[in-house]
């Protein structure tokens, strides 16, 4: 694949609408492997409550960018493309198509539209940007994000303080809103054929599909996931512990909320996630979508647009559920 021309998969879609297990039918289809996308599924250790695809179901195809990094490390958008570039080279040069998954739209946009670079950092800056969150709350910056840069504010949760501090910083550093940085930057894979398909369900299928997800996180054991990894060394307030499957376990342990109540949060905020991470795709140019169960649709369109053969054949694809 070296000597044709660049090609490049993305697979978006909401949380539990079937990624995963739709990107290892691809890639078994085409010759793919994949590269995580998922802010989350990055981190070491946190298997059960992000749902990360165990090495039986991956089928024996490969999977970059998973369970790499160490728990206590802040990874950004900056350090996902750094790392996708690499894994992307890796992978084309044993002649395979490079096939990103993951429903971490922030990640994407930094991949293929570019991000402001990490150059502009103040030390200063951000301890005072996390004394003012320590002692005001991270209501009050949000608020203040809000005020001076509202495009950029929409686009982000407003529990994310990770990222509204990062634009408070550039923004008192440079005194330009972070969201008008971002078309300045370079795309990473500009020379690149980049296709980018689309999974979507009926909403009430879609939350059914969250409700099992998060029994299911449960009934594994994600209690005592979590126990063990606190008791591992690893802090409360590692990033991991800020996806939605650990922060109300952490919050259980604490004596601060009981079983029953860290299930509800847990699927209430699981939809909630859904729903920005489709509002977020869906202003995300030159997405094809299709309907998350009929993946035999997906790979006839990925062979056509880059011109290769179904490696399964059409026998292969009986059902097209996922």
């Amino acid at each position: 694949m070296s000597s044709e021309k660049k090609r490049l998969l993305v697979l978006l879609g909401p949380t539990a609408v079937g990624k995963s297990g739709a990107a290892v039918r691809i890639a078994k289809a085409v010759g793919a492997e994949i590269i995580n996308c998922d802010s989350m599924q990055v981190y070491k250790g946190f298997d059960i409550g992000t749902d990360t695809i165990s090495e039986n179901e991956r089928e024996g195809i490969p999977h970059h960018l998973l369970n790499f990094i160490e728990p206590d490390t802040q990874f950004t958008a900056a350090d996902f493309v750094r790392h996708a570039v690499d894994a992307i080279s890796i992978i084309r040069a044993a002649g395979r198509l490079p096939l990103i998954t993951g429903g971490t739209g922030l990640y994407v946009q930094a991949l293929i539209d570019g991000l402001f670079p990490e150059g502009a950092k103040n030390p200063s800056i951000r301890r005072a940007l996390e004394e003012e969150r320590a002692s005001l709350g991270l209501e009050t910056l949000w608020m203040r994000l809000v005020e001076v840069d509202p495009a950029y504010a929409q686009k982000i949760d407003p529990h994310d303080g990770v990222r509204i501090i990062r634009a408070l910083e550039v923004h008192r550093i440079t005194g330009i809103p972070f969201s008008r940085h971002l078309p300045m930057t370079r795309s990473a894979v500009q020379d690149y054929d980049v296709l980018k398909i689309g999974l979507r369900m009926n909403r009430d299928l879609l939350y059914a599909r969250i409700e099992r997800r998060v029994d299911r996180m449960y009934a594994e054991g994600i209690i005592r996931e979590t126990r063990t990894l606190l008791d591992s060394g690893v802090p409360a307030g590692a990033p991991p512990f800020r996806a939605l499957g650990y922060k109300h376990v952490v919050a259980l342990l604490e004596g601060k909320r009981n079983e029953e109540e860290a299930v509800l949060l847990t699927k209430r905020d699981s939809r909630r996630y859904a729903k920005r991470q489709m509002t977020w795709f869906r202003k995300m140019k030159g997405v094809l979508w299709f309907d998350a169960q009929d993946v035999h649709a997906v790979i006839t369109t990925v062979c056509e647009h880059f011109g290769l053969k179904d490696k399964q054949g059409p026998s292969f694809h009986r059902d097209g559920t996922v």
